[in-house]
Protein backbone atom coordinates (compact mmCIF):
# COMPACT_ATOMS: atom_id res chain seq x y z
CA UNK A 1 0.00 0.00 0.00
CA UNK A 2 0.87 3.41 -1.34
CA UNK A 3 2.64 5.51 1.77
CA UNK A 4 0.61 8.51 0.43
CA UNK A 5 -3.03 6.04 0.43
CA UNK A 6 -2.18 5.25 4.03
CA UNK A 7 -1.98 8.98 4.91
CA UNK A 8 -5.16 9.53 2.97
CA UNK A 9 -6.88 6.93 4.62
CA UNK A 10 -5.43 8.21 7.99
CA UNK A 11 -6.59 11.81 7.82
CA UNK A 12 -9.85 10.98 6.43
CA UNK A 13 -10.29 8.38 9.76
CA UNK A 14 -9.26 11.03 12.05
CA UNK A 15 -11.69 14.05 10.43
CA UNK A 16 -14.73 11.18 10.47
CA UNK A 17 -14.08 10.82 14.17
CA UNK A 18 -14.07 14.09 14.92
CA UNK A 19 -17.27 14.64 13.64
CA UNK A 20 -18.66 11.87 14.57
CA UNK A 21 -18.14 12.55 18.06
CA UNK A 22 -18.93 15.74 17.73
CA UNK A 23 -22.36 15.28 16.58
CA UNK A 24 -22.83 12.52 19.29
CA UNK A 25 -22.04 14.98 22.08
CA UNK A 26 -24.12 17.42 20.64
CA UNK A 27 -26.99 15.21 20.52
CA UNK A 28 -26.57 13.97 24.29
CA UNK A 29 -25.78 17.68 26.10
CA UNK A 30 -28.02 19.41 28.42
CA UNK A 31 -30.92 21.56 26.87
CA UNK A 32 -28.99 24.00 29.31
CA UNK A 33 -25.81 23.66 29.09
CA UNK A 34 -23.69 26.85 28.30
CA UNK A 35 -21.76 26.07 25.44
CA UNK A 36 -20.64 29.91 24.56
CA UNK A 37 -17.83 29.82 27.26
CA UNK A 38 -14.98 27.82 28.29
CA UNK A 39 -13.29 28.03 32.00
CA UNK A 40 -10.12 29.72 32.15
CA UNK A 41 -8.41 26.97 33.41
CA UNK A 42 -9.40 24.37 30.77
CA UNK A 43 -8.25 26.81 28.14
CA UNK A 44 -4.78 26.80 30.06
CA UNK A 45 -4.25 23.56 30.23
CA UNK A 46 -5.56 22.92 26.62
CA UNK A 47 -2.86 25.89 25.62
CA UNK A 48 -0.01 24.03 27.61
CA UNK A 49 -0.55 20.31 26.68
CA UNK A 50 -0.79 22.07 22.69
CA UNK A 51 2.43 23.89 23.09
CA UNK A 52 4.75 20.55 24.84
CA UNK A 53 3.38 18.54 22.02
CA UNK A 54 4.29 21.10 19.36
CA UNK A 55 8.28 21.27 20.77
CA UNK A 56 8.16 17.31 21.28
CA UNK A 57 6.37 16.85 17.83
CA UNK A 58 8.95 19.94 16.10
CA UNK A 59 12.24 18.06 17.95
CA UNK A 60 11.17 14.54 16.34
CA UNK A 61 10.80 15.93 13.13
CA UNK A 62 14.42 18.22 13.52
CA UNK A 63 16.49 14.12 14.95
CA UNK A 64 14.49 12.12 11.88
CA UNK A 65 15.46 15.31 8.79
CA UNK A 66 18.95 15.05 10.50
CA UNK A 67 19.44 11.08 10.55
CA UNK A 68 18.24 11.31 6.93
CA UNK A 69 20.47 14.05 6.07
CA UNK A 70 23.35 11.98 7.25
CA UNK A 71 22.61 8.65 5.63
CA UNK A 72 21.85 10.44 2.23
CA UNK A 73 25.83 12.09 2.76
CA UNK A 74 27.23 8.57 3.75
CA UNK A 75 25.51 7.20 0.21
CA UNK A 76 26.86 10.28 -1.73
CA UNK A 77 30.26 9.97 -0.19
CA UNK A 78 30.56 6.23 -1.00
CA UNK A 79 28.93 6.82 -4.24
CA UNK A 80 31.55 9.61 -5.35
CA UNK A 81 34.81 7.26 -3.44
CA UNK A 82 34.08 4.51 -5.93
CA UNK A 83 33.65 6.77 -8.71
CA UNK A 84 37.24 8.36 -8.40
CA UNK A 85 38.91 4.69 -8.03
CA UNK A 86 37.50 3.90 -11.04
CA UNK A 87 38.68 7.00 -13.16
CA UNK A 88 41.90 7.38 -11.23
CA UNK A 89 42.63 3.41 -12.48
CA UNK A 90 42.92 4.65 -15.58
CA UNK A 91 46.88 5.37 -15.40
CA UNK A 92 47.03 1.14 -14.78
CA UNK A 93 47.74 -1.01 -17.72
CA UNK A 94 44.34 -1.65 -19.51
CA UNK A 95 43.97 -5.33 -17.84
CA UNK A 96 45.01 -4.52 -14.56
CA UNK A 97 42.47 -1.24 -14.95
CA UNK A 98 39.48 -3.05 -16.53
CA UNK A 99 40.07 -5.82 -13.40
CA UNK A 100 39.45 -2.79 -10.95
CA UNK A 101 36.50 -1.25 -12.98
CA UNK A 102 35.02 -4.25 -13.02
CA UNK A 103 35.14 -5.26 -9.04
CA UNK A 104 33.68 -1.94 -8.54
CA UNK A 105 31.03 -2.37 -11.14
CA UNK A 106 30.22 -5.76 -9.18
CA UNK A 107 30.07 -4.10 -5.85
CA UNK A 108 27.91 -1.02 -6.62
CA UNK A 109 25.86 -3.56 -8.67
CA UNK A 110 25.34 -5.76 -5.65
CA UNK A 111 24.75 -2.56 -3.54
CA UNK A 112 21.96 -0.82 -5.47
CA UNK A 113 20.18 -4.68 -6.24
CA UNK A 114 20.66 -6.67 -3.38
CA UNK A 115 21.84 -4.95 -0.21
CA UNK A 116 19.56 -1.53 -0.64
CA UNK A 117 15.78 -3.85 -1.15
CA UNK A 118 17.50 -5.19 2.22
CA UNK A 119 17.70 -1.94 3.72
CA UNK A 120 14.76 -0.65 2.60
CA UNK A 121 13.08 -3.26 4.25
CA UNK A 122 15.26 -3.11 7.86
CA UNK A 123 17.16 -6.32 7.21
CA UNK A 124 20.36 -4.72 6.91
CA UNK A 125 22.93 -5.21 4.51
CA UNK A 126 24.20 -8.29 3.46
CA UNK A 127 28.07 -9.95 4.25
CA UNK A 128 28.85 -10.50 0.61
CA UNK A 129 29.50 -6.38 0.15
CA UNK A 130 32.33 -6.07 2.90
CA UNK A 131 33.37 -8.94 0.92
CA UNK A 132 33.45 -7.63 -2.47
CA UNK A 133 34.82 -4.26 -0.74
CA UNK A 134 37.23 -6.26 0.02
CA UNK A 135 38.19 -7.66 -2.54
CA UNK A 136 38.93 -4.65 -4.40
CA UNK A 137 41.07 -3.14 -1.45
CA UNK A 138 43.38 -6.26 -1.29
CA UNK A 139 43.94 -6.06 -5.07
CA UNK A 140 44.55 -2.27 -5.44
CA UNK A 141 46.55 -2.66 -2.32
CA UNK A 142 48.99 -5.85 -3.83
CA UNK A 143 49.33 -3.85 -7.40
CA UNK A 144 52.92 -2.76 -7.40
CA UNK A 145 53.16 0.67 -9.37
CA UNK A 146 55.37 0.23 -12.92
CA UNK A 147 56.20 4.21 -13.20
CA UNK A 148 56.35 7.51 -11.71
CA UNK A 149 52.05 8.24 -12.38
CA UNK A 150 51.29 5.19 -11.63
CA UNK A 151 52.86 5.31 -7.84
CA UNK A 152 51.26 9.08 -7.45
CA UNK A 153 48.02 7.64 -8.15
CA UNK A 154 48.17 4.26 -6.15
CA UNK A 155 48.07 5.68 -2.38
CA UNK A 156 44.98 8.07 -3.98
CA UNK A 157 43.16 4.85 -4.60
CA UNK A 158 43.57 3.37 -1.48
CA UNK A 159 42.41 6.77 0.23
CA UNK A 160 39.41 6.15 -1.44
CA UNK A 161 38.74 3.16 -1.20
CA UNK A 162 38.82 3.31 2.55
CA UNK A 163 36.68 6.57 2.28
CA UNK A 164 33.97 4.17 0.73
CA UNK A 165 34.29 1.74 3.33
CA UNK A 166 33.94 4.15 6.14
CA UNK A 167 31.05 5.21 4.28
CA UNK A 168 29.70 1.94 3.90
CA UNK A 169 30.06 1.25 7.49
CA UNK A 170 28.06 4.52 7.94
CA UNK A 171 25.20 3.30 5.81
CA UNK A 172 24.84 0.15 7.47
CA UNK A 173 24.34 1.35 10.32
CA UNK A 174 22.11 4.08 9.86
CA UNK A 175 19.48 1.44 8.45
CA UNK A 176 17.54 1.10 11.64
CA UNK A 177 14.74 3.31 12.92
CA UNK A 178 15.98 6.84 14.21
CA UNK A 179 13.65 7.30 17.42
CA UNK A 180 13.04 4.72 19.74
CA UNK A 181 9.24 2.62 20.75
CA UNK A 182 9.21 4.64 23.92
CA UNK A 183 8.79 8.35 21.91
CA UNK A 184 6.63 6.76 19.42
CA UNK A 185 4.57 5.67 22.35
CA UNK A 186 4.36 9.24 23.87
CA UNK A 187 3.80 11.10 19.93
CA UNK A 188 0.73 8.67 19.28
CA UNK A 189 -0.66 9.23 22.68
CA UNK A 190 0.09 12.61 23.42
CA UNK A 191 -1.07 13.48 19.13
CA UNK A 192 -4.26 11.51 20.68
CA UNK A 193 -4.69 13.76 23.93
CA UNK A 194 -3.79 16.88 21.82
CA UNK A 195 -6.80 16.05 19.79
CA UNK A 196 -9.07 14.83 22.44
CA UNK A 197 -8.40 18.08 24.31
CA UNK A 198 -10.59 19.54 21.27
CA UNK A 199 -14.16 18.62 23.04
CA UNK A 200 -12.93 20.00 26.36
CA UNK A 201 -13.31 24.07 24.28
CA UNK A 202 -17.34 22.46 23.95
CA UNK A 203 -17.11 22.83 20.68
CA UNK A 204 -20.43 23.02 18.55
CA UNK A 205 -21.35 21.53 15.19
CA UNK A 206 -20.92 24.92 13.19
CA UNK A 207 -19.08 25.08 10.12
CA UNK A 208 -16.70 27.37 11.60
CA UNK A 209 -15.73 25.26 14.43
CA UNK A 210 -15.89 21.76 12.76
CA UNK A 211 -13.84 22.89 10.01
CA UNK A 212 -10.86 24.26 12.36
CA UNK A 213 -11.18 20.92 14.14
CA UNK A 214 -10.79 19.07 11.00
CA UNK A 215 -7.64 20.83 10.03
CA UNK A 216 -5.99 20.57 13.17
CA UNK A 217 -6.70 16.80 13.38
CA UNK A 218 -5.51 16.05 10.13
CA UNK A 219 -2.45 18.40 11.00
CA UNK A 220 -1.32 16.32 13.44
CA UNK A 221 -1.82 13.30 11.51
CA UNK A 222 0.35 14.42 8.54
CA UNK A 223 2.85 15.90 11.04
CA UNK A 224 3.02 12.00 12.58
CA UNK A 225 3.03 10.58 8.59
CA UNK A 226 6.33 12.58 8.26
CA UNK A 227 7.90 11.68 11.12
CA UNK A 228 7.09 8.36 10.64
CA UNK A 229 7.81 8.45 6.56
CA UNK A 230 11.42 10.20 7.49
CA UNK A 231 12.32 7.41 10.47
CA UNK A 232 13.51 5.47 7.79
CA UNK A 233 16.69 6.70 6.28
CA UNK A 234 16.18 5.05 3.18
CA UNK A 235 13.13 5.21 2.69
CA UNK A 236 9.96 3.14 2.84
CA UNK A 237 9.37 2.26 -0.68
CA UNK A 238 11.37 1.60 -3.71
CA UNK A 239 15.65 2.34 -4.41
CA UNK A 240 15.59 6.17 -4.42
CA UNK A 241 17.92 6.91 -1.90
CA UNK A 242 20.50 4.85 -3.86
CA UNK A 243 20.35 7.77 -6.38
CA UNK A 244 23.60 8.48 -5.87
CA UNK A 245 25.03 5.47 -7.15
CA UNK A 246 22.87 5.53 -10.27
CA UNK A 247 23.65 8.64 -11.50
CA UNK A 248 27.32 8.11 -11.25
CA UNK A 249 26.84 4.25 -12.71
CA UNK A 250 24.09 5.25 -15.12
CA UNK A 251 25.47 1.53 -17.33
CA UNK A 252 24.88 -0.41 -14.49
CA UNK A 253 21.66 0.71 -13.98
CA UNK A 254 20.37 0.43 -17.18
CA UNK A 255 21.63 -3.19 -17.38
CA UNK A 256 19.61 -4.13 -14.36
CA UNK A 257 16.20 -2.13 -16.49
CA UNK A 258 16.21 1.05 -14.07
Amino acid sequence: MSEWLVLAIAMALVCALVFAFTALRHRRVAVDEDTSETPDVIEYMVMMVGVVYAIVLGLAIAGVWEARGAAEDSVRREAQSLYEVTQRADVYPAPVRDRIRGEVNAYVSHTVSVDWPRLVSGEGASAEGGELLGKLRGDVTHQSPGNELQAQAYQPLLDHIAAADDARHERTQSDASTLPGVVWLGLVVGGLVTVGLIFALQIRRSSRELLLAGLFSTLIVFLLFMVWSFDAPFGREGIDSAAPFEDLFPALSLAAGR
